[in-house]
């Protein structure tokens, strides 16, 4: 889930030293003759989206799959709409459906962007764009979810996985059903809620601030490129403590690596944000703080 740049060591041209302004000016003339929108990109489109509702049905069910396929899609054409805004050439959403086995039944979605962002106006509006659509889906989502879910007498299931908690999907569990905690009681969840937190698990994970995934971009955008790799790096050694509670972050954290901690740079690296990029910033921290969970599983005895 998120927007990848093919373009990693586009080098800084002459036009870095033009007037920062004048990119805003260029950004908002749109040409989306440049946008691949031919037949056989919808149809590697439709495949993989075919595929991946297919996987999630089997996976959970209708809802499941409505649910948090509603959320991908939110997230990901959020970054390809912000990159026709500014006039990024990128690809059509690329849904990654995976075998049942794996909890979602998708490992998430991406976006291919073909060309060096411009400006830390237009990295802002891309990176920051799908984190907040999706998380303007996934929290009605999760609370219809959790509304639909029951707190039942504890029966005896065997082995089974315990779901985290974030901040705000704890918050919503309590707002709507108390504690189900409770002795002797037990959390029936509907598959909605299962969709809702799958959603915010995935956009905290994009979100966070390293190389080029969401979090990254919004950093790289606030901070300028020092700082950003300062606080990736940082970031990079929280994820190698934090496998220590949940070896699944050790497995993120290589992904990450093979991607790179860097970002690459922008044509023009000296406009400045406007208050409402700086607050689109603000928001997608203050998200992650929101949906981040130290130990997402863990297997029940």
């Amino acid at each position: 889930m998120g927007s990848k740049n093919e373009d990693p060591e586009a080098p800084l041209d002459s036009l870095e030293s033009s007037n920062p302004s004048s990119a805003s000016t260029l950004a908002i003339h749109l040409d989306t003759s440049r946008f691949d929108l031919s037949f056989k990109s919808w149809g590697l489109f439709s495949v993989l989206f075919l595929a991946t509702v297919w996987t999630t049905w089997a996976q959970g069910g209708p809802w499941f799959s409505f649910c948090l396929i509603l959320i991908l899609t939110a997230h990901e054409f959020g970054h390809y709409f912000a990159c026709v805004k500014n006039n990024v050439d990128a690809s059509l959403p690329n849904f990654i459906p995976a075998p049942t086995m794996f909890l979602a039944g998708t490992f998430g979605a991406f976006i291919r962007i073909k060309e060096p962002i411009p400006t830390r106006k237009a990295l802002m509006e891309i990176g920051a764009a799908g984190p907040l659509a999706g998380f303007i889906v996934a929290v009605p989502v999760l609370v219809l979810g959790v509304s639909l879910s029951e707190v039942r007498p504890a029966v005896d299931v065997g082995g089974n996985h315990s779901f985290g908690h974030s901040i705000l999907s704890m918050g919503i569990t309590q707002l709507l059903l108390g504690s189900p905690e409770q002795e002797g009681m037990m959390l029936s969840i509907h598959p909605a809620a299962f969709a809702g937190w799958f959603g915010l698990f995935f956009t905290a994970m994009n979100l966070l601030p390293l190389g080029q995934l969401d979090g990254g971009h919004v950093i790289y955008s606030l901070f300028k490129p020092k700082r950003h790799l300062l606080i990736g790096r940082i970031s990079f050694l929280g994820l190698g403590a934090l496998g220590f509670i949940w070896v699944g972050w050790w497995i993120f954290a290589g992904m990450v690596l093979l991607m790179g901690l860097r970002h690459p740079p922008l044509i023009y690296e000296n406009d400045a944000l406007e208050p409402l990029h700086k607050w689109m910033g603000y928001c997608c921290i203050a998200i992650f703080i929101l949906t981040f969970i130290p130990i997402p599983l863990a297997l029940t005895h």
